[in-house]
């Protein structure tokens, strides 16, 4: 953890818990981006921790653009970003933001995305939407590339359609990176998900707040509790999101519903319990996994260390496993603790620790590997 000092604007906030600051190019490399062929981005949240991320990750990969609008609320409306060398002024968002807008970025709440995102389409953009408003609407595609690529097949940039694709949640992408490869060699039949989720799912606040609480409690005064309303710092708690009917909440119910629509297998068995640990970034879970067909460990490993996306980190000899520390600002979800579940009979269980970036696969890197299969 980066040493404690009093933050001072929003961009110290992204310089000092590992997020993106807003000047995101390298004066040494020449930039291949900015292209008259290439489609026309809007970005929809852009002064959000995963806006912000949205444009790191464009500028990582050298996405192509010919043209890029920074949209946000009416209250950043006017404000200043420099962006590969070249300054923009930030947009209020509004119906008329879309006009001749090819890829649009949104995530800006779900509530934003119902109302913009079918704007946007009916535009002929098509919109990746981080937020939960269209994740399990029957005909828009859920998408992580490297597990269900073929939901989004027929959809492209260009063609003048406009078309809504939904980025899960975070915990469901980083847990299905490394549980997909063993379902599709021995079939999952249940899956039993436990998470421990950085205050970065609850955005820069909320990273913010759990800084200035850590601050707060060594210097013996009392917490200050506007996000979680309870002590975050040295603590941990179950997660933040409503509790439904049936006991569980939307997060633990969401990484059920979209296993179950990513997979499109709505017999899978899935259960989660989500919990909110005083880390700044990057989500961890611990997997258990039932299979209709066995696997043994020495298998299961040899198959993530060759899966897309995913990186095995596994020494027992040194005690050596995946940490949210590791996997902050990396692509690569990782993978350990990989070891046959004793309480099963014979090779069909297997436990696995997982971690992931949460903003940038869990989100931001997510949207633009889906937005890079529609050129």
């Amino acid at each position: 953890m980066a040493t404690l000092t009093h933050p001072t604007s929003q961009t110290h906030l992204f310089t000092k818990l590992s997020l993106k600051p807003k000047k995101f190019t390298s004066p040494s490399r020449i930039r291949m981006a900015l292209q008259e062929n290439a489609p026309s981005l809007a970005v929809v949240g852009v002064t959000g921790a995963v806006g912000q991320e949205f444009l790191s990750v464009l500028s990582d990969r050298d996405f192509p653009y010919r043209s890029i609008k920074m949209l946000a609320s009416k209250r950043s409306a006017g404000k200043q970003l420099t962006f590969q060398d070249r300054n923009y002024t930030i947009e209020e968002l509004t119906e008329d933001s879309f006009d001749g807008v090819d890829i649009a970025l949104f995530s800006a709440g779900g509530s934003i995305s119902k109302h913009f995102g079918p704007v946007a389409v009916e535009k002929g953009s098509v919109v990746v939407d981080n937020s939960s408003a269209f994740r399990m609407e029957e005909g828009i595609p859920l998408v992580i590339p490297e597990v269900n690529p073929e939901a989004m097949e027929g959809i492209k940039v260009g063609t003048g359609k406009g078309a809504l694709i939904a980025n899960p949640n975070c915990s469901t992408i980083i847990c299905l990176m490394a549980a997909t490869p063993l379902h599709k060699h021995a079939k999952v039949i249940r899956m039993v998900v436990s998470t421990y989720q950085a205050a970065s799912g609850a955005g820069a606040a909320a990273m913010e707040e759990l800084e200035l609480q850590t601050r707060e409690v060594l210097e013996g005064k009392p917490p200050t509790c506007n996000i979680f309303k309870q002590q975050y710092a040295f603590n941990l708690f179950s997660h933040n999101a409503p509790i439904l009917s049936n006991g569980y909440n939307e997060e633990e119910m969401k990484l059920v519903k979209e296993t179950r629509k990513i997979w499109n297998d709505m017999n899978v068995k899935v259960t989660a319990t989500c919990i909110r640990v005083p880390v700044m970034r990057a989500h961890a879970e611990s997997v258990n996994l039932q299979f209709e067909k066995p696997i043994d460990e020495h298998t299961a490993k040899d198959i993530l260390k060759s899966a897309p996306g995913v990186v095995v980190i596994d020494d027992r000899a040194s005690n050596h496993f995946p940490t949210p520390l590791e996997v902050s600002n990396k692509d690569d979800v990782a993978v350990g603790r990989i070891r046959r579940d004793v309480s099963q009979d014979g090779y069909k269980g297997l436990d696995i620790f997982v971690c992931g970036d949460q903003i940038r696969k869990g989100a931001a890197l997510n949207a633009i590997q889906i937005a890079e299969m529609l050129l």
